[in-house]
């Protein structure tokens, strides 16, 4: 695997959804991984909660039309209890 490589886990927040800072928009939640590793553990910890769908890892950063969805970005420093094995 190429140094600096990096993964995108996906995920549709459907509590947060509609309201809120996405009021009538789609709230996506994106969070950089370092290897597909830490990537599978937050996918798996997205998986556990019954909030979240449509669960991806990507190896590009992904973009979203802001007309149709409020898309957050977050790394292990602002949301690290996504980051530990079976955190939920």
């Amino acid at each position: 695997m190429a140094k600096g490589r990096r993964f995108y886990v996906t995920m549709t927040d459907r509590f947060m959804s509609g309201w809120g800072m996405a009021e009538g928009l789609i709230n996506k939640l994106v969070f950089e991984c370092d290897s597909y590793d830490e990537a599978l553990v937050v996918a798996e910890n997205a998986e556990s909660r019954g909030d979240m769908s449509y669960i991806n890892i990507v190896d590009r950063k992904p973009w979203y039309d802001p007309k149709r969805y409020y898309a957050q970005f977050r790394t292990k420093r602002d949301a690290p209890a996504w980051y530990k094995d079976r955190n939920w």
